[in-house]
């Protein structure tokens, strides 16, 4: 549960100064012996602890999600398989799945939404990546504008679709094969532009390398490029910026 909220139940009387005194004494984090949950990294973020799903045994993962939706009230798994979802499921009725952001939410429906980060792909194939970013930045409540399949190759979509991504505040550019999304929208905005290289292509893409080379060595300005396929990196860095741009008073 986020501090405000704490003292603002003490406020209205929903919470007596005793609970609300043993919240704040507890450690910064719980131990689960193969496990260190970081409650108190919302404190000191703005952001509660994600779970990387992929590689988790079964029983860990369950009691990992399981724990954070109870300590925050809502839980963000990346990376997670549709067998993992039926796990958690189990334990989190209230849990949902997306199999193309492979992403594990239980979440807050009423959680405002401030700003707008425009999130881009260069073609269809790179939307699993991009539906990871935009749907973390939702997660972390920030509004999203999907502006998909406008790639290099066919230009004349990306201008067609430049005002929106020019009010973002943020861009989130998805781009395999080459890569020169990012760059185009580079010259064409005055907000960051966040460069996310997928590993689709052929053969000499080497698996994204080709991509993530020609975003790091662009020649545009304002251009910040994460790791192959990183969209949840590209979602958590793009809502930082957003909001910040949107005031002090929307950044916990």
């Amino acid at each position: 549960m986020d501090p405000k909220q704490i003292l603002e139940q003490v406020r209205d009387g929903a919470m007596s100064v005793d609970e609300a005194e043993q919240y704040f004494r507890r450690a910064p984090f719980e131990e689960l012996g193969y496990a260190k949950l970081d409650t108190h990294r919302r404190l000191r973020s703005g952001f509660g602890e994600v779970v990387f799903c992929s590689g988790k045994a079964d029983e860990y993962l369950v009691s990992i999600f399981e724990r954070l939706a109870a300590d925050e009230g809502e839980a963000l798994g990346t990376r997670a398989t549709p067998h993992q979802f039926e796990l958690v499921q189990k334990a989190c009725p209230q849990v949902t799945y997306d199999p193309i952001a492979r992403l594990l939410k239980l979440e807050n429906s009423d959680k405002p939404h401030i700003g707008n980060i425009a999130v881009c792909t260069a073609g269809t194939a790179d939307i699993a990546v991009a539906e990871e970013a935009a749907q973390t930045a939702e997660f972390f409540g920030s509004k999203v504008t999907r502006i998909y399949d406008v790639g290099v190759s066919g230009l004349h979509r990306l201008l067609a679709n430049l005002e929106p991504i020019q009010a973002a505040n943020c861009v989130i550019a998805v781009a395999g094969m080459e890569g020169a999304l990012a760059s185009v929208i580079g010259g064409l905005v005055q907000n960051p532009v966040i460069a996310v290289p997928t590993s689709v292509g052929y053969g000499a893409s080497f698996g994204g390398v080709s991509a993530l080379l020609t975003m790091i060595n662009s020649c545009a300005n304002g251009i910040a490029t994460v790791n192959i396929d990183n969209g949840y990196g590209a979602g958590y860095l793009a809502t930082q910026i957003n909001r910040l741009a949107c005031g002090k008073e929307n950044q916990k």
